[in-house]
């Protein structure tokens, strides 16, 4: 039975038997039974690598933050979280730079981008764009169902990966799932890495 940390766009967590291979965190969200009973703990909500100095870890223990996995970067990015200082240094010092040219704190981004991912009801905060405004890295919903900005296409996500690229309307206007501050510094040269997309 697969276990609710398995995180989409939306940010929402569900039990689905596909391997992330991103990890992170948003504090402790589960109870002692390893059911989760809240969408986030902490404002710093975090992504990193699989594996990290031979640390290991068992999943969901009590009073432990609760480990989530990320089908890749787009879908971290688009569910809200940032690249990690310590085990992704240098993607965290990449997202840095490309959020501002001046220097920013690791909890300056992370009350920046708590401000812009969450709606006053604790609901995924979106914004709308013209496609063809977007960078590739955003992901956008069209129908409830998120979708990559790539290479001038849309690629359906889901949690094994991604469908085949359709091409769209540039002007369509749409949901932007990926918090605006993030689609900047994306626009701006922060390249997310992807699932076979």
């Amino acid at each position: 039975m697969p276990r609710q940390n398995r995180v989409d766009p939306f940010g929402n967590l569900i039990a689905d038997p596909a391997r992330g291979t991103l990890f992170g965190n948003r504090g402790v969200l589960h109870a002692d039974d390893g059911s989760i009973v809240r969408r986030h703990a902490l404002r710093r909500w975090i992504y990193c690598r699989l594996e990290f100095k031979g640390r290991k870890r068992e999943l969901l223990q009590p009073g432990r933050y609760t480990e989530l996995f990320f089908l890749d970067e787009a879908t971290a990015l688009a569910a809200g979280h940032r690249p990690c200082a310590e085990c992704t240094r240098g993607r965290f010092n990449e997202f840095r730079a490309a959020w501002s040219a001046d220097p920013v704190a690791a909890t300056e981004l992370d009350a920046a981008l708590h401000a812009e991912r969450l709606t006053s009801d604790g609901a995924q905060a979106t914004w709308r764009s013209p496609l063809g405004d977007l960078p590739d890295g955003a992901m956008v919903a069209l129908d409830r169902t998120p979708h990559l900005v790539r290479a001038g296409a849309l690629r359906p996500w889901s949690f094994s990966g991604y469908g085949p690229p359709a091409p769209f309307d540039p002007a369509l206007d749409a949901e932007v799932l990926t918090p605006r501050s993030t689609a900047r510094a994306i626009a701006a040269g922060f390249r997310p890495a992807y699932f076979g997309a």
